[in-house]
């Protein structure tokens, strides 16, 4: 049977189109039509103003070509941002930037965290360092042990706030057969921060803390966190197999 990446039919963010396996989609960045509900939270910006490589907040300025979360401290508007396009298997290339000791990450079908951290520096790096896979979650374990299988970065590749950096991801989503019984875990094929490989071949077992779904599927939304702190993504793009999940 041929794999699921020869047989590679890409949903483009905006409509229906077929592509092959090397053909990338750019998302269109002077909307965010290609976002489901956004919240308030959420804007398209053609630049960042004040000073972001000091200033905990940073506001947008005119124009597209960035998506901006950018609450301000007395806004409670903090809210996730999702993709309308599911994605199976799938590699993802952006960019991000963030202030000093902001918090956010990118979810691999709104499941399976990349943290995104002001982590520059650190010398012992944990899964919440960025470019790390964030832990799993589960209040039975036991007061001081809800936290488990998180992955720290191989080595810190994070640059310091308020520069541009760079994320490339290859992800396999997980398998089910015919009677929806997972029959292969999620799989991080690898993660690359600014050119530095900190994931290779980690297979994830569940869905990692605060994902938006407690179940897992064969698609999923990509889901930019939005409830923690301010993060600025530019050329975001995205090729891979692309579907719509079961009624969860």
């Amino acid at each position: 049977m041929p794999s699921l990446r020869s047989l590679v039919g890409l949903l483009c963010l905006v409509g229906l189109a077929g592509a092959s396996e090397t053909a990338w989609v750019p998302f269109s960045l002077a909307s965010l039509e290609a976002f489901r509900d956004p919240p308030g939270n959420w804007r398209i910006a053609g630049g960042l103003g004040g000073d972001p490589s000091r200033e905990p907040e940073f506001g947008p300025l005119p124009g597209e070509g960035l998506i901006i979360n950018a609450p301000r401290a007395d806004d409670h508007r903090r809210a996730n941002l999702f993709t309308r396009t599911e994605h199976g298997d799938v590699e993802l290339d952006l960019e991000f930037l963030i202030p000093p000791k902001s918090n956010s990450g990118v979810y691999l079908q709104g499941r399976y965290e990349i943290q995104i951290f002001d982590s520059a520096g650190v010398s012992q790096l944990r899964h919440a360092d960025c470019g790390a896979i964030y832990q799993r979650w589960d209040s039975a374990r036991g007061a001081g042990r809800e936290g488990f299988e998180g992955h720290p970065p191989r080595v810190n590749a994070a640059l310091p706030a308020g520069r541009w950096q760079r994320l490339q991801i290859v992800f396999d989503a997980p398998q089910f057969d015919a009677l929806g019984v997972k029959v292969r875990p999620a799989r991080f094929v690898s993660v690359r921060l600014n050119g530095e490989l900190v994931h290779e071949n980690v297979y994830v077992n569940g869905p990692t803390r605060s994902a938006a779904f407690p179940n897992e599927s064969p698609f999923g939304p990509l889901m930019f966190q939005g409830d923690h702190g301010p993060v600025a993504l530019r050329n975001v793009r995205w090729h891979g197999v692309f579907g719509s999940s079961p009624t969860r």
